[in-house]
């Protein structure tokens, strides 16, 4: 579901770009994000507080990546970039967490593990390809694309990071702190960098970062953490790859774009990736 969620984020990023800036994007989402939360943080204020308090230098490098600089970056890379060219880089998030898991906090990594990811990848690349490998020859770097490479790895980062946090903390009460911390570090970057604030936007912009403050960003990151602490982030990472598959329903049904075979040559590959990965170690030693 976190997947499929942010699946959205990334059309509605990519539909709303001309018209609102990324970083006000970001500071609109965020803050209405924030709103949503100031009830739960009210009464749970002793807990978070604290929490800030005791484990500050953590909780704060962990906003930064998951809330200030993910999505803002990302933003900034769907303004200059395709959504194909996107989707392809987005794809190595979880070769990304592995490399990372492996040089800082040699998390083991398996065999099967590697083969999963490396069969979801090709899934991945034969969905984003439309199954011509001429598109995959003629695929041209832009600025856009540095901007999602840097995201992606300011999400890996974040990925392998959270398993720090306190564990004492409630998934909501962690939620609330990064958004909260991650608000305040965007509002200050938004003003020093001279921006001002416009509200003239269409109800396309609007009804937008109503959906990206409630599904991926409530929603998906209760989710993604719970995944991240219950399997690990090498694991739950893989999980990126079902998005262009989730993508691809949500252009179905929505948009009335047509599912092609390669679209389930793909899926077969990213299944049978995330299958090995997930649970092929598991089932084999029961």
């Amino acid at each position: 579901m976190a997947v499929l969620f942010w699946s959205g984020n990334f059309v509605l990023g990519r539909l709303v770009s001309p018209e609102i800036e990324p970083m006000q994007l970001a500071l609109f989402r965020w803050a209405l994000v924030l709103i949503l939360l100031l009830p739960y943080i009210f009464l749970h204020q002793k807990v978070i507080f604290s929490a800030i308090k005791n484990n500050f230098l953590i909780l704060l490098v962990l906003s930064f990546l998951g809330v200030t600089g993910f999505n803002t970056i990302l933003y900034y890379g769907l303004q200059e970039t395709t959504a194909t060219n996107s989707l392809l880089i987005n794809s190595s998030i979880p070769i990304i967490i592995i490399v990372l898991n492996t040089l800082f906090t040699k998390e083991p990594i398996t065999f099967t593990q590697i083969i999963g990811v490396f069969l979801s990848t090709l899934g991945v690349i034969f969905l984003v390809i439309k199954g011509d490998i001429s598109n995959l020859i003629n695929f041209e770097f832009n600025k856009g694309d540095f901007w999602v490479i840097l995201s992606s790895i300011t999400w890996a980062t974040y990925c392998i990071l959270v398993k720090y946090k306190p564990n004492k903390l409630k998934a909501f009460e962690f939620i609330s702190i990064i958004t909260l911390l991650g608000f305040i570090m965007l509002f200050i970057i938004y003003f020093l960098m001279g921006n001002t604030v416009h509200f003239n936007f269409s109800s396309t912009v609007y009804s937008s970062i109503l959906y990206m403050a409630i599904f991926p960003s409530l929603f998906s990151y209760y989710l993604w953490n719970r995944g991240i602490m219950e399997i690990g982030a090498n694991k739950t990472g893989q999980v990126t790859h079902i998005m262009p598959i989730s993508g691809s329903i949500l252009a179905y049904v929505f948009l009335g774009e047509n599912l092609e075979r390669y679209h389930f040559y793909g899926i077969v590959f990213i299944a049978i990736g995330i299958y090995i990965s997930l649970f092929y170690k598991s089932k084999k030693s029961s």
